[in-house]
């Protein structure tokens, strides 16, 4: 499933296409992807503008003017294509670890705008496994039930070690589960929390209250994990994410942050961190890989 980066990867390439656009058409094309359409899903979005486009952890949010905001899911499989007069592009289409389907039987949304400038394209929402949705928040999107228990965002420096600490203050759970609770922080997934943890050399395995401490060391251990989560996040959306094959965004530009691993899907191989001599390990936690170096990892 797609991850912060891959999602923020996705909204900034829809950015200029969709903000300040007018909906001049939209049409859904089953009645449900994962949960069914919202009712009048075409009729309250037609002829409406696009004030906004943002992102909540792995939530794309659609702000339409005078109209409910369009929570967006991209699920397994989904991804949007945009299609104008010059060609098509995928955005993020390099920043997923899988190629993002091209076949027009799965396309299942369908937006048609134009710009400011009267400049026609069309959106294009593609989800073969139809994991994805799209639901509207009547309100303020963080207050509707799948945005609402979300935790803090691992962007900026409002995550740092003494909250940190207070999240995984008496938590028994290992602390790559803490850090997967979406709960707690919001948009980790498998791939970046695997990453982080190399980076403040902690082990997944280790119990998550116990770098929560009043002590020295934990705070020193906090403070650790907070910058390595706060910089494989930035270092993967500034490389456009992750993937194992290269597909053109629609800048033109490529995710290359998969050649920057330095655990995730690298059993058996060295540790890149100097001086450690461990190798890669891949363990299963929850029916979930993890990769770690028990050398340098404690």
């Amino acid at each position: 499933m797609p991850e912060l980066p891959e999602v923020e990867t996705v909204r900034r390439g829809l950015q200029p296409v969709l903000e300040g656009a007018r909906l001049v058409n939209v049409e859904a094309r089953r009645p449900d992807l994962r949960f069914p359409f919202p009712e009048r899903f075409s009729e309250r979005l037609n002829g409406k503008t696009v004030t906004a486009l943002g992102r909540r952890a792995k939530y794309l949010t659609m702000h339409i003017e005078d109209g409910p905001v369009l929570i967006c899911h991209l699920g397994m499989s989904g991804s949007f294509r945009i299609e104008t007069a010059e060609g098509c592009d995928i955005p993020g289409a390099g920043a997923f670890r899988h190629e993002r389907s091209k076949s027009a039987a799965h396309d299942h949304v369908v937006f048609d705008v134009a710009s400011p400038k009267g400049e026609r394209s069309r959106v294009i929402f593609n989800d073969p496994r139809r994991f994805g949705f799209m639901l509207f928040a009547e309100g303020a999107p963080d207050a509707h039930p799948m945005l609402a228990g979300l935790g803090i965002e691992p962007t900026g420096n409002a995550l740092d070690g003494p909250l940190l600490a207070s999240l995984l203050k008496g938590r028994r759970s290992p602390l790559k589960a803490a850090l997967l609770d979406q709960r707690l922080i919001a948009g980790l997934g498998n791939i970046y929390v695997s990453e982080a943890l190399w980076r403040a050399g902690l082990s997944p395995l280790r119990e998550a209250g116990t770098i929560a401490g009043a002590g020295k060391k934990a705070k020193e251990q906090c403070e650790r994990l907070a910058e390595a989560i706060r910089s494989v996040i930035a270092d993967a959306i500034a490389a456009g994410g992750s993937s194992l094959r290269d597909y053109v965004q629609a800048d033109g530009s490529l995710g290359y942050f998969q050649h920057s691993f330095a655990v995730y899907d690298r059993e058996g191989e060295p540790c890149p961190k100097p001086g450690c001599g461990g190798h890669i390990e891949r363990i299963v936690q929850s029916g979930r890989s993890t990769f770690y170096c028990r050398t340098c990892q404690r």
